[in-house]
């Protein structure tokens, strides 16, 4: 598989630098390169490299045989032929950590008595490893949250330097609309998998790709048993897997979900499952119009899957989606709010922080804004359309509440801001984002305030 430049590179090597460095714990769901990366990532900074697959029982080996971490660099180091004197310029790479709960708690002590040693462990089901964990290595370790490729890392891929020396042009030149706009509708279709995208690069068709969703896909359902701790919970998140690409446009309720006789309690645990396997996320509504957005976990979420071209591929749409300029209809207007939230969370390399959407706190209310966006002490709200002429009324009930005059449009129109009155007469100002703009959100939210003003 061919490797791609990532967004975090730029962190792990300033980490790399830190005389202060702790393990790092690269954390992601199955299948988003997290492997490839490290090895890319070792090949090109450090001397020596030791690469451990803890899915191998002759890799965890040294873990399950000695509980000494002094042991087992002693026997790591004679192996790969490394001096004491080279530690420093050695990555010991852990893979699949979460198979060993063992080495997970030793991390500390790899930190505490080898300071010197780069190490990184990445892992995609640690949730459910940590339970395992008598003594987890907390404040011993730092953590880095990898995603699907986002747009981004997508042009990065396919050597568009041209778009991204336009993309960060802050505004957007208008000239570069349309084709932007093209690559962007082709990311959305074929989404941001790294081996999805290898295969793609190869010859540019999307016929090649089916047996590579397929396959992805299959992994995430077979690692079910990973994830169910009890023979019920197995049966429902079968049942939630085979059933939730259905639900993306609308909100959903546990009860009986995808008309089965399953419980609510039931569903929600199987949902907390995937959702911690970061394979379906559950993104939950705020009634906040002010900072701390706090979700609220009493109403219905709608859903999120960790790649909108799994998503396209499981509901078999791919191929009607090609000659399409405008993608706000599909799924009734909301696959690009899944793709917008999809950029959001990959900005978040830091922490596991999911966006929220808004909903009017009013009883029998049925306002409701595609996504919110924390930024300094202000929350702004973010209305997904196809067009200018689009209805705005939640957004402009929302900003009839919030005490600042910043809102958002994403659509498929060119970049532009306006100031704008609500039904009720309130002057408020309005920033048109094109769709492609996603992973550049906070850089134009930053724009727009520091330049626009009532």
């Amino acid at each position: 598989m061919l490797t791609f430049k990532r967004q975090i590179s730029d962190y792990l090597k300033e980490w790399k630098q830190r005389n202060d460095r702790k393990p790092l714990l690269l954390r992601g769901a199955r299948q988003v390169g997290k492997t490839t990366f490290v090895e890319q990532f070792a090949r090109n900074n450090y001397k020596h490299y030791i690469f451990l697959n803890l899915e191998k029982p002759e890799d965890r080996f040294y873990f399950d045989e000695y509980g000494n971490v002094k042991i087992i660099l002693e026997s790591l180091f004679l192996k790969y032929n490394i001096t004491t004197k080279e530690i420093d310029e050695t990555l010991l790479f852990l893979d699949e950590i979460q198979e060993s709960p063992r080495a997970i708690q030793l991390l500390r002590y790899f930190y505490e008595d080898f300071p010197g040693l780069h190490v990184i462990a990445a892992g995609s089901l640690l949730e459910f490893a940590m339970k395992k964990v008598k003594s987890f290595p907390v404040g011993r370790v730092e953590y880095l949250y990898m995603h699907p490729l986002n747009f981004v890392e997508y042009l990065e891929a396919f050597h568009r330097t041209e778009f991204l020396k336009q993309l960060n042009n802050i505004p957007i030149k208008p000239f570069a609309h349309s084709g932007l706009l093209g690559m962007f509708n082709r990311y959305a279709i074929i989404g941001g998998m790294p081996e999805v995208l290898s295969t793609y690069l190869e010859n540019e068709n999307i016929a090649d790709l089916p047996k590579v969703y397929e396959s992805i896909w299959g992994t995430y359902q077979n690692d079910v048993e990973k994830y169910a701790s009890n023979e019920t919970e197995l049966k429902v998140i079968k049942h939630i897997i085979s059933t939730a690409h259905l639900y993306l446009d609308k909100r959903i309720k546990f009860q009986n979900f995808g008309r089965s006789n399953y419980r609510s309690r039931e569903v929600s645990e199987a949902f907390q499952c995937l959702d911690q396997a970061k394979i379906i996320r559950l993104i939950y509504p705020t009634t906040d119009v002010k900072v701390p957005l706090i979700p609220d976990l009493r109403k219905s979420p709608r859903l999120q899957f960790l790649d909108t071209g799994i998503l396209n591929y499981i509901n078999g749409i791919q191929m009607d989606m090609l000659p399409v300029n405008d993608l706000s209809p599909i799924y009734k207007g909301n696959l690009v709010a899944h793709i917008i939230t999809q950029e959001l969370i990959s900005l978040n390399t830091m922490n596991d922080k999911k966006p929220n959407f808004w909903v009017r706190e009013k009883k029998q209310s049925s306002a409701e804004v595609d996504l919110v966006f924390s930024y300094g002490n202000k929350v702004i709200p973010i209305e997904v359309k196809s067009g200018k002429t689009g209805t705005l009324k939640s957004l402009h009930q929302f900003v009839e509440q919030a005490p600042h005059p910043y809102a958002v449009r994403i659509y498929a129109g060119k970049f532009s801001v306006e100031r704008a009155k609500t039904p009720g007469g309130m002057p408020f100002l309005l920033m048109n984002l094109p769709y492609y703009l996603g992973t550049k959100f906070p850089e134009y939210i930053d724009y727009f305030i520091s330049n626009y003003k009532l």
